[in-house]
């Protein structure tokens, strides 16, 4: 499988890292293609990878080109693939709130796959959700399915428009869990603990929680109740949660992102 990565930033690092540990592609067979020499330099060094300036290079006799840019270069790119790409070649593009469309008729290419992944792909823990148009055939899917699962979990939704929504959800979801994870730290310091013990007790309990709900299959309510007694001291900071609108907050804090997503496929899709 030959990759071409148009776009070398840390998504487009992390789907190189997880393709070549799990033996998807060669370091040979992988071109990275970045305005940034600096950053080639250092894939270059971390993976020994072919890396370019030029896209025509890059996406030369590749079965897959990955478009992990910013949006704000999207038309720049895509005009320089327009006319350039083969049928056969598949786009995969994991650009923020890009729609299918927009990538087809501004490339003129139809076989197109859109990916929201996340972070924790970098450690082969990552959410990926994707979609794909009418002209991504069979084994093109397959070529998909497999460099996702690469990087963790996947799931192809048939209806593009839950592609924002996972967005505020896996997409932006972690770093509102660092944030948390973050301020549990800090309570633990400032009610005396250890900084690295603090850390230690914050990150476990985060971790072992997720694992109890996904290994339980238990609702969260019920899983929270069982560790709740009458009068007790989760009682009280439950209590402290609820006045302080945590649900309230993150609501609005998935909604907002919902709404800038939308707002920048908007933007981009114009």
């Amino acid at each position: 499988m030959k990759i071409a990565f148009i776009g070398a930033g840390v998504m487009g690092e992390a789907i190189i890292s997880a393709i070549i540990s799990k033996k998807i592609a060669s370091p040979d067979s992988i071109w990275a293609c970045d305005i940034d020499k600096a950053r080639l330099d250092l894939l270059d060094r971390k993976y020994s990878i072919n890396c370019t300036a030029d896209i025509q290079s890059a996406i030369h006799d590749c079965e897959i080109i990955v478009l992990s840019i910013k949006p704000q270069t999207l038309s720049d790119v895509t005009g320089q693939l327009k006319g350039k790409l083969k049928n056969e070649q598949l786009v995969l593009s994991i650009i923020a709130g890009t729609r299918i469309g927009t990538i087809t008729s501004t490339m003129g290419h139809n076989s197109v796959v859109r990916v929201m992944p996340n972070t924790p792909a970098q450690i082969g823990e990552g959410m990926s959700v994707w979609t794909a148009t009418d002209g991504v055939n069979q084994e093109q899917r397959n070529m998909a399915q497999t460099i996702l699962q690469a990087m963790g979990k996947e799931i192809y939704l048939s209806d593009e428009k839950y592609i924002d929504m996972a967005t505020a959800i896996s997409g932006s979801g972690p770093a509102y869990i660092f944030l948390v994870i973050e301020a549990f730290i800090d309570a633990a310091v400032h009610i005396g603990l250890p900084r690295d013990l603090a850390g230690e007790l914050a990150l476990q309990t985060m971790l072992g929680s997720a694992r109890m709900v996904l290994e339980t299959s238990k609702h969260p309510a019920e899983l929270r109740n069982s560790v709740t007694s009458p009068g007790g001291t989760t009682a009280e900071g439950l209590l402290y949660l609820e006045d302080g609108g945590l649900r309230a907050i993150i609501t609005q804090a998935v909604i907002a992102t919902y709404n800038k997503a939308q707002l920048l496929g908007s933007e981009n899709n114009r």
